[in-house]
């Protein structure tokens, strides 16, 4: 019975050794490539370096494109809470102006409200246009999605 696991740790062993010495080989390949590429290539063409440069830049995009949606997010959170403010005030002010009996600004605070949810309005849309098909409905969720994919497509 004490055989056994002298047996199975000796088994282990060797494949240990078995994935030191290919390590070592992908090593020394690895260093004579990186010669041999040296001695051929100028730097800035180097087989190696070049793969090397395009691995730092994947991860790069990827990291950009988690910060342009953390930043678009935001973006649209604080247009959401712009609009719900601004809109919430525009319209308490119309309810204490009415019970109090006093005429507002009347056509210039309208035509103000109008402009901004046209703006809002313009926004949502050139953001959808350039995403999604001109009937296809997308939410407020959605907005910042349909934005970033916009910038991407449009790089």
């Amino acid at each position: 019975m004490s055989h056994h696991p002298h047996h199975h740790h000796q088994a282990v062993d060797n494949l240990i050794n078995v994935f030191a010495r290919a390590s070592r080989d992908l090593d020394a390949v690895h260093f004579k490539l990186d010669k041999e590429f040296q001695q051929i290539y100028p730097d800035n063409a180097n087989p190696m370096k070049l793969i090397q440069r395009i691995k730092k830049l994947q991860e790069d995009v990827t990291f950009l494109k988690d910060q342009c949606l953390e930043l678009l997010s935001a973006k649209q959170d604080l247009i959401d809470k712009a609009q719900t403010t601004l809109v919430g005030n525009y319209n308490l002010i119309q309810k204490i102006n009415a019970s109090l009996g006093e005429s507002t600004n009347g056509d210039a605070d309208d035509d103000a409200l109008a402009d901004f949810n046209q703006i809002i309005e313009e926004w949502t849309m050139q953001v959808r246009s350039r995403t999604v098909g001109e009937t296809e409905e997308a939410d407020k969720e959605d907005i910042n999605k349909l934005l970033f994919s916009a910038i991407v497509h449009n790089n």
